[in-house]
């Protein structure tokens, strides 16, 4: 990082939006696990439960890095778009559709990191993986109502 071309105010900025993003997906979760209902409910409300304690997860690794950085920490969440649709079909494509945009946080700032800092490069990747991962699995759910 000790390059001149590399813009940490603008990695900050990046890793704010992430960490506002992440810290949504706790309260979109958290909200769409307790909506669930019928049949596969349980099985369906650990998962949301667990993308909510990933999500928080997430926030605060992209908080560390941003004050590892000399960057401060947003206090805000970005905005939760709330469709009052709580099917089980609904919330897993409204999940999708939030690990999508999460995914291009990401890749957005991997094209900032890329080539100026190891670390940085990897923990981008590591998670563009995850999410990546988590859009994989959305779909799988989704098959049995398409």
């Amino acid at each position: 990082m000790e390059n001149e071309n590399f813009d940490t105010s603008e990695v900050c900025g990046i890793l704010n939006e992430i960490m506002e993003y992440e810290l949504s997906g706790v309260v979109r979760y958290t909200h769409s696990s307790l909506m669930v209902t019928g049949p596969h409910r349980l099985p369906i409300v650990d998962f949301l439960k667990e993308q909510a304690s990933e999500s928080l997860q997430h926030a605060q690794q992209a908080g560390e890095l941003l004050t590892g950085l000399d960057g401060h920490p947003s206090q805000k969440i970005a905005n939760i778009v709330e469709t009052n649709n709580h099917s089980i079909k609904d919330i897993l494509e409204e999940s999708l559709e939030h690990e999508m945009h999460a995914l291009n946080l990401y890749k957005k700032l991997l094209t900032k990191v890329e080539g100026e800092s190891v670390y940085l490069e990897e923990y981008t990747r590591d998670l563009i993986g995850q999410e990546e991962q988590h859009q994989l699995e959305l779909r799988k759910m989704l098959k049995d109502f398409s």
